[in-house]
């Protein structure tokens, strides 16, 4: 933050205990969810401080609110603009060799951009990994001792149902995702009141 940001702070976190609270609350919970779907906490706490922020901010920016590194920020950036969870953006006045960013929060889209990338890839991947195991137990079941059989035959039956689950998963994703595609406005979504 410069000499002249630090004279003209503006009211909210800097200067509330209950925003921050809640912000620096927002910023570990983001990093929890990222770890718990297989990201770095980093890609958490970065898309938090977009999502929670007023305005696109600087790598500059980002690295000096999490007290990170550039080369991590800059990494994880990518990989969330990459993903469809960022944007770089272009600000009035702003240096022309910094790059700004801000959140994407149309959720529909990150779950889409999410499902139609990553998890429809991993799925395609463990149905073709099942199926070359299958084959290679299959053509090598010729040379095989009788009990070497048993057991190659039950290794190919729990593969089999294993399959049927990827692909399960694979027709659920694909579904989710054409619905999405079909339903544009997501806004007629009511939430849903617990008590």
């Amino acid at each position: 933050m410069s000499e002249d940001d630090k004279q003209e702070a503006k009211p909210g976190i800097e200067t509330n205990a209950d925003l921050r609270e809640v912000h620096d609350n927002m910023l570990d919970g983001m990093s929890q969810l990222a770890d718990y779907f297989g990201f770095s906490k980093v890609m958490g706490q970065l898309y938090g401080t977009l999502l929670l922020s007023p305005g696109p901010l600087s790598l500059d920016d980002m690295m000096d609110r999490l007290s990170i590194s550039k080369a991590s920020v800059s990494m994880n950036m990518r990989t969330l603009e990459h993903m469809g969870m960022v944007r770089q953006v272009w600000v009035r006045g702003g240096s022309g060799r910094r790059k700004y960013y801000e959140a994407e929060t149309d959720f529909w889209q990150i779950i889409t951009n999410l499902f139609s990338g990553r998890e429809m890839r991993d799925v395609d991947r463990a149905i073709h990994s099942l199926d070359d195991n299958s084959e290679q137990l299959k053509d090598s079941m010729k040379k095989m001792s009788d009990e070497e059989k048993e057991l190659a035959e039950l290794y190919i039956e729990r593969m089999h149902q294993l399959q049927g689950l990827f692909q399960f998963a694979q027709v659920i994703i694909t579904s989710i995702i054409n619905q999405f595609d079909d339903d544009s406005d997501f806004s007629e979504i009511k939430h849903i009141e617990i008590d």
